[in-house]
């Protein structure tokens, strides 16, 4: 049992073979996301919460504090990790929902199986793929056409109820924020339990083969059920317990795993509630949002031998489009031959602080000149100062907002300003425009 953890990164194969043959001592592959997990969640990353195995994985590795996702929402951000692609591109930019609510949108049903996909790549070179936990690229309410895990090159799929084949512990046709279940569905507070109780049982399986695995947990997403029964005590006590059952599951998982196992563990976009603020560290914005609450989160890799142990990188812009080249290049797997958006910053893993090569350029929503008339379509957050313009690029230590239509345009350094409380545009004109013309530019290119 080879459990190589990928919460958003690469995958190391110690040989570079053609085909499926993949020696017994390579790596198995994890990756590990923790649903609305803020950037200020983890308590080494100045939490308030006590988190004592996610802090123990990066005294064992490295913490990245310039860590980026493709979105400020689930779906599209998700597509990203994937993909290795801006989500914008296979037209992904909220969260996947009713066919009518999707086409408001003017989005997608569910992600094309013809996209890149990370499990296809590695499930054609020997290694054994499963999706556990909360999927949200396609099936659920009424989207009953989405296709199938094998679509993507999942061996095995054990998703939630937003999925086109949900596990019936997790409900087959009962969403998790309610109360009532079906008799064969586990307790809320215990969802995170049974994924990492399948994600072990699936690693034990193949234990003769290297195993690339999704652990999607749902918590710590709203509501918050720390226990069984009503809880009527204030929502931060809640969050505070589910956090730390979190953290409790991923201490009991990473306690079963080999040393030769890579660990990768972050959020998929930033949290809601923040409670003012505390679980992003003071960083402007949240969930559903382009600054840097809603876009940044912790990114910790383990990976004994390899990853430097203690080592904090808080330089490095890296992001959740990188993992397909990354892993591709640890891996000496050839990438798919689509073209990807993310880059192979595989040196970053290994210890050097690398300058990113590229801007990072981010889409949330298609219409925002008509949020309020979106009914079904995007959600924005209602706490003061966070709802942003809908594309963002990332340039070194600048950062430029600016709406679809030309709009409301922002730009912070964030060397100097890291919660964009300074807008320069007025007085750094040239780089306003020139990455004004950019992020529009490829916002006219998208689909």
């Amino acid at each position: 049992m080879r459990l190589l953890l990928l919460a958003l990164f690469p995958c190391f194969l110690s040989a570079a073979l053609p085909g499926p043959a993949i020696p017994f001592e390579n790596p198995n592959i994890l990756l590990i996301v923790v649903d609305d997990m803020g950037w200020g969640d983890v308590s080494c990353y100045g939490g308030q919460v006590p988190t004592p195995n996610m802090d123990r994985l990066a005294k064992e590795g490295m913490q990245f504090r310039q860590f980026y996702v493709a979105s400020p929402i689930c779906s599209a951000s998700r597509c990203g990790m994937i993909t290795g692609q801006y989500p914008a591109r296979w037209r992904i930019t909220s969260y996947l929902q009713t066919k009518a609510g999707n086409r408001e949108c003017e989005q997608a049903d569910f992600l094309d199986p013809q996209a890149p996909s990370l499990p296809r790549v590695f499930q054609k070179f020997g290694y054994a793929t499963a999706h556990i936990g909360k999927w949200h690229l396609g099936g659920g309410r009424d989207v009953t056409d989405a296709p199938k895990f094998a679509a993507y090159g999942y061996d095995v799929g054990l998703g939630t109820y937003e999925s086109p084949e949900p596990a019936a512990a997790l409900g087959l046709k009962t969403t998790p924020w309610e109360t009532k279940r079906e008799p064969q569905q586990v307790p809320r507070h215990e969802r995170t339990r049974w994924m990492v109780d399948e994600t072990l049982k699936f690693m034990q399986q193949h234990s003769t083969q290297p195993c690339f695995v999704n652990l999607w947990l749902d918590d710590v997403h709203t509501p918050y059920r720390p226990s069984e029964g009503k809880d009527d005590r204030p929502l931060p006590a809640k969050y505070r317990d589910v956090l730390v059952e979190t953290d409790r599951q991923i201490g009991r998982l990473i306690d079963s795993l080999p040393s030769n196992t890579l660990i990768l563990l972050c959020g998929d976009n930033g949290p809601e509630p923040t409670l003012e603020h505390t679980r992003t560290k003071g960083l402007r914005g949240m969930k559903w949002s382009l600054y840097e609450g809603g876009i940044r989160t912790p990114l910790i890799v383990r990976w004994p031998g390899t990853v430097p142990a203690g080592a904090v990188n808080d330089t490095t812009v890296l992001s959740s489009v990188d993992f397909m080249p990354t892993l591709c290049a640890l891996a000496q797997i050839k990438a798919p031959a689509a073209d990807q958006d993310g880059e192979d910053m595989n040196t970053a893993l290994r210890g050097e602080k690398i300058v990113r090569p590229k801007p990072l350029l981010w889409e949330y929503g298609r219409k925002p000149g008509e949020a309020g008339k979106v009914k079904t379509g995007f959600p924005y957050p209602k706490e003061p100062d966070s709802k942003s313009p809908n594309v963002a690029i990332r340039d070194g230590e600048w950062k430029l907002l600016v709406n679809a239509d030309g709009t409301q345009t922002e730009l912070y350094h964030l060397g100097k300003d890291p919660n964009e409380t300074t807008n320069l545009v007025e007085i750094e004109k040239d780089t306003a425009e020139r990455l004004k013309k950019a992020a529009l530019d490829w916002r006219k290119a998208l689909p």
